[in-house]
């Protein structure tokens, strides 16, 4: 079956609110490194439907990070707080998930879910705008 670039987005966005949901679940159970990861995945899922909206490649984490500092950060389409989310999120995610005898707690996994979904939701609305192509 081919599956039409809408499809790709919409999965992407979809994927991104479910892992988001993931992310909430393991919190309640206070398992905060896999939580942190899940964040994280939740706004790398929502880029990739971002990209796959304007057509912009990128075949590795560090490359959707510069992609998206380049072409939507460093430009105003998407504000600067949600560039260094996106980073801080990166950056945690390989804390918690390589780092030996590191372990996030409830405060700042708490801190970051609300922020997360925030980030969902602008990149979402950035999908879904008709505004020139990026940079």
């Amino acid at each position: 079956m081919q599956y039409s670039s809408e499809d790709y987005i919409d999965h992407r966005i979809n994927k991104a609110w479910l892992t988001y949901n993931d992310a909430k679940a393991l919190a309640a159970l206070h398992s905060w490194n896999s939580s942190i990861n899940r964040l994280y995945y939740a706004c790398f899922y929502i880029v990739l439907a971002l990209f796959a909206r304007y057509d912009i490649e990128s075949h590795t984490h560090s490359g959707v990070k510069t992609q998206l500092t380049l072409r939507f950060i460093k430009t105003g389409r998407l504000d600067r707080p949600l560039g260094l989310l996106y980073t801080d999120l990166f950056d945690f995610r390989h804390k918690g998930d390589y780092g030996d005898f590191f372990d996030f707690n409830e405060q700042q996994v708490m801190l970051l879910i609300p922020q997360v979904e925030h980030f969902i939701r602008e990149v979402e609305n950035l999908i879904s705008k008709d505004a020139p192509s990026p940079i």
